[in-house]
């Protein structure tokens, strides 16, 4: 602690000797007519100097012991040991950038225990369509190839939420804004999962102008879209049911909704349905259900700037929006659509 007062007064020292030689510089070319008085001069500044040292090292004692002992935890720094308003304001300081480092250490450890629960409830719900895979193929008959391609998509659709659900951290390296028709890439999402509608025989209804473009990113909307129509009709349980793709443009904005006749969601999971690993009551229906696709789908969408909402009624299905803002260009292609049609 010494050591440590002496460097940071060290150019105040220095200061004081060359005040003091530069007094008696001046005893001695006024000859020293008084040497008694240059003498007193000379004790007087060292006696005040050390005294003034002495004190300051007394009072900031205890700021210096806290500073030089090996904190044992980060609540170290918050305590209160500084006198001078030098001090005070560093310990101001440095108890902001602790509430900073609480938050980005909260944030990362709840990162953290997002990746390592959504990959234990994936690796378990894996298991379900390896083993169903495994007892076609040990079937001496002939193999179901439709049933195998459906495992297979199942595990693909997996697959793409944990890699979306990785690349959530780094999402804006990853993002790439462009102009995106809606209703080529309602056409491609469907397309895609022909198998799973033909499966559940649920009909898709595109109600999108293909003039409608929007600025967005591709590949996370892609992923968004199919995630909603997956679940619309993982929630269908009756046959012969119809899910819609429908945008509308609006002053400066354009929804894009999905609806389905789904069995919709109860008003007690309604504001939850987004939170990770949440799957309320209808997600105890199905053992596939995660409780991360609508979670990813919401901080995607927040990411992006667009709005998502969900709205939904018991019995009668579900309907959830994206909300895409300050699309000026596109809402007069928009106009020109609707004109023509």
């Amino acid at each position: 602690m010494l050591r440590l007062f002496l460097k940071e007064h060290a150019a105040f020292m220095v200061f004081q000797a060359v005040l003091v030689a530069f007094i008696m510089i001046l005893y001695w070319l006024d000859g020293f007519r008084n040497l008694d008085t240059a003498i007193y001069s000379f004790v007087i500044s060292i006696l005040l100097t050390s005294a003034f040292l002495g004190a300051r090292y007394i009072k900031r004692h205890r700021y210096y012991k806290k500073i030089t002992e090996n904190p044992n935890n980060m609540e170290h720094m918050l305590q209160k040991e500084g006198r001078s308003p030098e001090q005070l304001q560093l310990e101001r300081y440095l108890q902001k950038l602790y509430k900073v480092y609480q938050n980005e250490a909260q944030s990362l450890y709840a990162s953290q225990n997002r990746h390592l629960q959504f990959m234990n409830q994936w690796v378990h719900q894996m298991k379900t369509p390896i083993s169903v895979i495994q007892l076609l193929l040990q079937n001496p008959g002939e193999l179901d190839k439709g049933s195998v391609s459906e495992e297979i998509d199942r595990l693909k659709a997996s697959l793409d939420t944990v890699l979306m659900n990785a690349r959530l951290d780094t999402f804006e390296q990853d993002m790439q804004i462009e102009q995106v028709n809606l209703h080529a890439l309602s056409t491609e999402i469907i397309t895609e999962n022909k198998r799973l509608f033909i499966s559940k025989q649920i009909y898709p209804v595109i109600e999108v102008d293909k003039k409608i473009i929007t600025a967005t990113d591709r590949k996370w909307m892609k992923f968004i879209v199919g995630q909603l129509l997956t679940n619309a009709i993982k929630y269908t349980f009756e046959r012969d049911k119809k899910v819609y793709i429908s945008a509308i443009c609006h002053d400066s904005h354009i929804h894009l909704s999905i609806r389905d006749e789904g069995i919709g969601i109860p008003s007690t999971d309604l504001g939850r349905v987004t939170k990770a690993f949440f799957t309320g009551e209808n997600g105890r229906k199905t053992a596939e259900s995660t409780g991360m696709g609508l979670y990813i789908a919401k901080e995607v969408c927040r990411k992006l700037g667009h709005e998502l909402t969900i709205e939904s009624s018991v019995g009668q299905g579900t309907t959830v929006s994206i909300l895409f803002s300050n699309q000026d260009t596109v809402l007069q292609e928009g106009k020109n659509a609707i004109s023509e049609n």
